[in-house]
């Protein structure tokens, strides 16, 4: 036995850093490299948010805070879901932590035992498995149509077992960008009513990215029956250009966030006092910002539809909502780039798109469905067109 814990050896590091890792290196070395990697909005924060976060530092809020939230943030975020999401929480229920990550993370040590199996849609955003796997629990695929990627109540139903402790709910998803209807998603929760001892994590993180008439919903607000078991998990992230600042959080059953307020006590202790009043001016100051920003993102997701749509191989459908698409390259497997590679899986289709090209994407198998690949357009339309069109012409080159 080595010195690192066994536990380490069943988790894989992060595919979408390793890629914008790798960007960053080919970037210092000199080459043109534009990254598709990164799930981060190209927006600087808000005005009223930056003001204050400094007015905090000059108030002298820069001391610990109580563990999981003051209780300024947490009426707040308490207001956000009574008036976004028509769920009532008390301060009690809420949980705040550095960055949704870590809510999602101290739930499911919190809750956790060997053997506990906790289902997981595909495609995933990549971090969930790990995080099951750290927390000593079983991730279990769900899988989806891999055309639409959304799964069905057959799916989810046929997947429960007794061992089952949460269902993890991501919509808008990263890294599809698919979205479920409201009846879509009340498809799901009445599956999950048959089955009183299984819970549901959502992740939220991209409910304000949305686009055309989608309408986003999420399984406690869609079930009400379903309020007690039921962790809704969210942050400022995304919507809020926040990404640095590390805060999100979650309401639930009050015995849950004293659960996850443990863990973190022992842990991390409080985010970052000046980000939480930061936090406090994003979800009560104005939010203005957020419906240009996605008008900018839709046409960002047009321009990446049709230009991907017109690349030799690659059938890319259209998102609901979040900055990702998840186009398939499997009509390229089999086929054979210009310097004699054959291309197997999409793992060699980014690699050898990276070398030839200088474009950064993450492989589909890291989200747990491929051959596909993820790009994310949370970055200028001229970097979208270009890197669009070094695609179209590596696609052309296979033979």
């Amino acid at each position: 036995m080595g010195f690192i814990a066994d536990a380490l050896s069943r988790v894989k590091p992060s595919a979408t850093i390793a890629v914008t890792n790798k960007a960053r290196e080919l970037r210092a070395a000199g080459r043109d490299v534009i990254g598709l990697g990164a799930g981060e909005p190209d927006f600087d924060t808000p005005e009223n948010i930056k003001q204050a976060a400094i007015q905090a530092i000059s108030e002298g809020k820069t001391k610990y805070t109580a563990v999981d939230g003051i209780p300024e943030l947490k009426q707040a975020i308490c207001e956000k879901f009574k008036r976004d999401n028509s769920l009532t929480y008390e301060t009690s229920q809420i949980t705040v932590g550095t960055g949704g990550k870590q809510v999602l993370y101290n739930a499911l040590v919190a809750t956790i035992n060997p053997g506990d199996e906790v289902l997981i849609p595909t495609p995933y955003w990549v971090s969930y498995p790990d995080m099951v796997l750290l927390a000593g629990g079983e991730p279990v695929f769900v899988h989806a149509d891999p055309k639409t990627f959304k799964i069905t109540p057959e799916a989810l139903d046929k997947a429960i077992t007794p061992k089952t402790k949460w269902f993890i709910f991501n919509s808008p998803s990263n890294p599809s960008g698919a979205g479920y209807t409201r009846d879509e998603l009340k498809a799901l929760t009445d599956v999950l009513l048959k089955h009183p001892h299984v819970w549901i994590m959502t992740d939220d993180m991209y409910e304000h990215l949305v686009y055309d008439d989608y309408e986003f919903t999420t399984p406690a607000q869609v079930e009400p029956q379903l309020y007690e078991r039921t962790l809704t998990c969210n942050g400022v992230s995304k919507a809020y250009s926040m990404t640095g600042w590390r805060i999100g959080y979650a309401g639930g059953p009050q015995n849950l966030i004293k659960a996850m307020a443990k863990i973190q006590s022992q842990s991390t202790s409080n985010p970052c006092s000046i980000s939480q009043w930061a936090a406090v001016e994003a979800l009560n100051g104005t939010q203005e910002f957020i419906a240009p920003n996605n008008e900018t993102f839709k046409g960002r997701r047009d321009l990446v539809v049709s230009m991907l749509n017109q690349a030799a191989g690659l059938e890319c459908p259209v998102p609901e909502g979040a900055f990702y698409v998840f186009p398939s390259c499997a009509a390229l497997m089999g086929k054979t780039t210009p310097s004699g590679k054959v291309l197997e899986t999409d793992t060699d289709f980014a690699s050898e798109l990276l070398e030839a090209e200088g474009v950064a994407v993450v492989p589909g198998s890291a989200f747990g469905l491929g051959p596909n690949f993820r790009v994310s357009y949370a970055t200028s339309t001229e970097a979208l067109t270009k890197a669009c069109e070094r695609i179209q012409r590596f696609c052309a080159s296979l033979k």
